[in-house]
Parts: C-alpha cells; structure tokens; sequence
C-alpha cells in the first residue's frame, strides 16, 4: 500500500462511509486513483463494494438513483452521478475485482477512510514509468470487452504513456473483436480519441494493430496513397494532420477526419498528375454514410456533410461581394465561420508554403465585412413573404410562389439595396408581367 489524500468530494466520502457502515467494504476505485496520483483534475469517481445492487439500492434508498445496468446503482447529487458497483469476479472481493479490470494504472482503489491505495498489480509503478500494461492476460482482458481496445489506444494519447510490449501484440490479436461491438460505444470511445490533444498518433497506431480496418476501413484506402504537388503528404496522413491542427471541438475534428475520405475513389492520373475531381461531393457522401453506421446524432451527419461537401471553396481575389454573400448563403450564416475555421487547417496540413493561406485570410475579412453589414443572405430576411407575393401576383399556395421568392433573394443578393416593400413588391409585379 502507497498513502495518498486526493480531496475527495464529500458525496463520495459519504457514499464510502455509509456502505462501511453497513457492513459492507467501499473503496473509491479506477480512473479516479490513477488520476489522483498524477495530479490530474477528477471527472468521474467510481465506488466498488461488498454489497450486491439490491442492497446498495436498499442502503441508498433516501438518494436519488437509477441503474441502466443490472449491476450497477448511479447515485445523482447536485446535478452529478457516481457509480456504485458489487464487486467484480466470484471470490466478491477486493482484489478479484481490480483483476478483472482493463490496464494495472486502472487496477487500483483508494481506501478512503484510511486515505490508502491498495495497488496488487503494481499500477503505482507502471504510472511512475508510464506505461499502460493490461492486468494479466492483455487478450483475456481484451475479449472481456473488445471496447477496451479503442480505450487502450485513447488512454495511450490522453496519458502520453507507451503501451507495453504484450499489450500492444495483444491489440492486434483481438482488433477483429471490435467489430462486436455496439456502435454507439465506439463512436463515443472515437469522439474521445478524436478529441484528445493530438489524435494522429492513435491512428498510426490503430493502422498498425489493425484495429482502424474493424470499424473504419474506408480511412484506410488513403494509406500511402500520394497526391499531387499541392500535398507533401499522402491522403491518409494529410487527413489526421488536418485533424490535428483543427480546434478540439466533435464537428470540426469529425469533419477532418472525413473531409477527404473519398479521395482514394476519386482519384485518376491525368497527364502524369494526380486529380480527385469531385472528391468533396464523395466524401461528403462518404462521410454520412459512415456517420449512420456509427449511430451518430442526425445533426452532427448533416452538420459534417454540409462542411465536407463545401469545403473546397475555390476563392479568388475578383470575387465580387455578391459572390462572397452567395457563398455565405450556399454555406449559411451559421456555419461559415466554421468552414473557414476547418479550411485554415485542412490548408496548413498540405505540408507547404500556402499561398492559399493568404488568400483565405483575404476571404475571411470579406466575410466578416459582409457579416458585420448583415445582408438580407437567407430568404426568410427578406422584406415581402409569400402572403405578398401571392397577393400580388395573383398566386394560389403552391412551388410557384417558392421560386418567385428564390428568384427575389438571388436579386437581392447582388443589390441589398432592393430589400424594401416597394422594390420587391415592384419586382414581383414585373416578373408576373414578363410571365
């Protein structure tokens, strides 16, 4: 045993305290000591006991509650939930249950009340070298449940440790188990790897163990694929360098990581160079494909495809305003800033010297100039509505009275100026004449 003395919530204090005093043992168990003792701020904490479920339920009976799993009790207190779970394993104790969890650093639990770390598989040390060793056999561990293949890879990233030498031959022997499970758990195991401080190396990592081709394989077709003298990079590693260099934010690092998946399938030799003509709309396709596979939320695919189906903008500095307020409405107001946020780093992680850069910053002041002087862009911002336009022109409800307001908000995009009652109602009148 190792003392330590995190400052536990009072909560968890009390959940420990109330399980002793019944009878039945309590320790504050998994992420919450590891991250203790490397001083890292504490998310979540995890109480395993003696007790079985209906018991905990039971002792716990005047608390909020609720069990999405036989086996385990949620606690909610002030807005935040703690786990409780029996002890894993048939013996029902202490150390049959830290045998039966993922990696040693995970392995240990904090005797609360005496301030004590129990640590039987010497998860002290292997965080002292920084190495992420699975408890016992790494492909027993693994077929226990295969998520804790993707969570080996993300804990490797998050903690910057280096797996250990059978753990990681143990993640190529089971990468095919990935594929069992559920895919709302690996999405949500992906975002976390997605969203760590640099995600390209859980990649490289994920290709080597052949975990990538379990659940994404169509990433896989850009491996050592070359592009063209726009890219130092090949297609796969100029995806996850554009990951990197995005903000940590689910849309934006979903969206690199899909934004050139359809590049392999669009890509042909012409006169010794290489195109991918179309790749946006690919990948675009591609990426919401991938997305409903991954039972990802109808908002993110639609939200991710829109950027990927969009982001080759194309900019030149003859743009007129009105083209970069078209611009602004194919993309929506909503959105550019978020476009441009992702082309910036999509632009960097070609691995040149970027003239487009400079052109993109360019862009990016025209947007904000045609933002900041808030142009009618959409055509709900438009000064008649179709009560006007079909009492003007003479309209019954129907898709005529839509076009007439498309054709409006085209005008008005070219000349701002026009969005009053007067000049719209005039137009209307002088497109039913030439009807």
């Amino acid at each position: 045993m190792a003392p330590v003395a995190p400052d536990i919530p009072p909560f968890v204090s009390f959940i420990v305290h109330r399980l002793n005093a019944a009878g039945c043992k309590a320790y504050v168990v998994g992420g919450a000591v590891r991250d203790a003792l490397l001083d890292r701020s504490i998310l979540d904490w995890d109480v395993a006991t003696a007790a079985p479920a209906e018991q905990i339920k039971t002792i716990f009976h005047d608390q909020r509650q609720f069990s999405l799993r036989h086996d385990t009790v949620t606690l909610v207190h002030s807005g935040a939930h703690f786990e409780v779970t029996p002890f894993r394993g048939e013996a029902n104790d202490l150390v049959s249950d830290l045998s039966r969890r993922d990696f040693t650093i995970n392995a240990m639990a904090l005797d609360a009340e005496r301030s004590q770390v129990i640590d039987p598989f010497c998860g002290i040390k292997d965080l002292r070298r920084r190495i992420l060793r699975a408890v016992g056999s790494p492909q027993e561990r693994f077929q226990e449940d295969p998520l804790r293949l993707l969570r080996c890879i993300r804990l490797s990233a998050d903690l910057r440790f280096w797996i250990e030498k059978e753990t990681l031959a143990g993640l190529s022997r089971t990468a095919p188990l990935l594929s069992s499970v559920a895919a709302e758990r690996v999405r949500d195991e992906l975002l976390k790897i997605l969203m760590t401080h640099r995600p390209s190396p859980c990649f490289y990592l994920m290709v080597r163990t052949g975990i990538l081709k379990s659940f994404l394989p169509e990433l896989l077709e850009g491996y050592l694929k070359r592009q063209n003298h726009y890219h130092r990079y090949t297609i796969f590693r100029h995806i996850v360098e554009t990951v990197d260099r995005v903000r940590r934010d689910p849309l934006l690092r979903v969206t690199a990581l899909l934004h050139d998946i359809g590049k392999p399938r669009t890509r042909i030799k012409k006169e010794g160079i290489w195109r991918f003509y179309g790749h946006e709309k690919e990948s675009a396709r591609m990426a919401e494909k991938i997305l409903k596979r991954l039972r990802f939320s109808r908002e993110m695919i639609q939200r991710a495809s829109h950027l990927i189906q969009h982001h080759m903008i194309g900019y030149s500095s003859v743009w007129s305003d009105a083209a970069i307020r078209r611009m602004i409405q194919r993309v929506g107001s909503d959105e550019i800033h978020n476009l441009l946020e992702f082309r910036r780093a999509d632009l960097m992680a070609h691995g040149l010297a970027d003239q487009d850069l400079s052109l993109l910053d360019e862009l990016e002041r025209r947007v904000e100039g045609q933002m900041r002087d808030a142009p009618p862009l959409q055509r709900r911002e438009l000064a008649v509505d179709g009560n006007t336009v079909m009492r003007v022109a003479g309209l019954l409800p129907g898709p005529e009275v839509g076009k007439i307001l498309q054709d409006l908000n085209r005008k008005v995009l070219d000349h701002p100026e026009l969005n009053n009652p007067e000049d719209l109602t005039a137009l209307i009148q002088s497109m039913g004449t030439s009807a």
